[in-house]
């Protein structure tokens, strides 16, 4: 998986060029190892051997080693959930805002259900970085795209018009619940329970029919 100094068209990569190729070599050995066996089982040897880079390339980038490539893997993963859960809220073809929002808890469940992401995002990162750290980074990939889906919903006049940051909040708590107790239970009938009861709690948001 090493780096190489030459362009894909030609030329030669500059250093700073030279430094992303290696940083992405690292990050892309790390995940997949991390995500096969789990942080504890993998050695910062292999994940260098397997990048086939230096432990001074490692060191280079990411100081503290493992934790900060751990940290690194864990936010490029929240940031391509976050971005392949956004283009099922912002899909044009949905009914309305309220449902579009809960097509995207839905479809982030799902990913929790995927063995690696569950492995790096839901067990080694808590474990690697600490509670706050954690929910830090999923918040600064989340929160903002929570908030604008219940700007949508308020605004269609969908659901009742409430506090968005507070409400944001703790949806984003919810979610990061609901993603910890799907990675906890294997049975496929517990997970689907799961999500039934966060949509429930995303329903009661919404504005009363008229009777």
């Amino acid at each position: 998986m090493g780096t190489d100094d030459a362009r894909p068209h030609g030329g030669r990569r500059t250093q700073a060029e030279r430094g992303e190729q290696t940083r992405k070599a690292l990050i892309a050995a790390g995940r997949e190892l991390f995500a096969a066996r789990g942080y504890d089982d993998v050695g910062a040897e292999e994940i260098v051997r397997a990048a086939g880079l230096t432990r001074g390339a490692l060191y280079h980038h990411f100081p503290s080693g493992k934790p900060a490539l751990l940290e690194a893997i864990y936010e490029r993963l929240e940031a391509e959930s976050t971005e392949r859960v956004a283009h099922i809220v912002l899909d044009s073809k949905m009914e309305s805002p309220l449902a579009a929002m809960k097509a995207g808890v839905a479809a982030f469940l799902d990913e929790c259900a995927e063995p690696g992401f569950q492995q790096i995002v839901l067990h080694d990162a808590p474990a690697v970085l600490g509670w706050e750290r954690w929910r830090e980074i999923a918040a600064a990939n989340g929160l903002g795209l929570i908030e604008a889906s219940l700007i949508a919903a308020i605004e269609a006049g969908e659901i009742r018009p409430l506090p968005v940051k507070s409400t944001a909040h703790l949806l984003l708590g919810a979610l990061d619940e609901a993603a910890m107790l799907h990675a906890r239970s294997p049975d496929p009938a517990s997970r689907a329970e799961i999500t039934s009861v966060l949509l429930t709690l995303i329903d009661s948001f919404a504005v009363p029919l008229p009777r």
